[in-house]
């Protein structure tokens, strides 16, 4: 059965407002972790039970939140086509990739996004992983990428200085672009395959 004109309408409105949520969110909580959820829908240009007839709590707009950005963060990455290239070439541009968005979305380097857990945390970047995992495996098969390291112990390195580097800017003691050459460079070093003949 076909959807009425009322009922797209209302859908229509309900989408618009969550979008409106979100967005605000985003900003408000970029510059004010600390915001409530009624600054929130003030931000937002809606009502305060507007906001919570979408999300239930604090916690749900931020999952919502989290989700949206992590949707984002995939599009970008699939769209930087990391099959292509040197494996090495393509890292960097992951590594461009993820740090543009965060500095794009500044609520990113805040607190504010915290998982409950380790096991939410991992699932969150699950679709991240994936696509680096992917990638460093490519890496190392092809001589670009340090064959002795575990390939999840690299996977996981990278995301550690991604959100080291967030830590620097967030804390004030780095710049975003200066965090963002610290991030591309460190990866750039702990993937690197030795020259050949070099000891330690």
């Amino acid at each position: 059965m076909s959807e009425l004109p009322q009922e797209r309408r209302r859908r229509a409105d309900a989408e618009r407002s969550v979008a409106a949520v979100l967005d605000a969110a985003t900003d408000l909580l970029g510059r004010r972790p600390e915001a409530s959820m009624e600054e929130i829908a003030t931000h937002a240009g809606v009502a305060r039970q507007t906001v919570y007839a979408h999300f239930r709590s604090r916690r749900a707009l931020l999952r919502a939140l989290v989700g949206r950005m992590t949707a984002e963060a995939t599009d970008a990455i699939d769209a930087a086509d990391l099959d292509s290239g040197s494996a090495a070439t393509a890292l960097l541009r992951w590594v461009d990739v993820s740090w543009g968005l965060m500095s794009r979305y500044p609520v990113l380097l805040t607190p504010v996004l915290a998982a409950e857990g380790p096991e939410e945390e991992h699932e969150r970047h699950m679709p991240i992983i994936e696509r680096l995992d992917r990638l460093v495996r490519r890496g190392q098969a092809s001589g670009d990428f340090d064959p002795q390291s575990s390939p999840t112990w690299l996977v996981a390195a990278v995301i550690g200085l991604g959100h080291a580097a967030g830590e620097e800017v967030r804390a004030g003691r780095m710049s975003t672009p200066d965090a963002g050459a610290a991030f591309r460079e460190s990866v750039r070093r702990v993937c690197a395959a030795e020259p050949p003949g070099r000891q330690d």
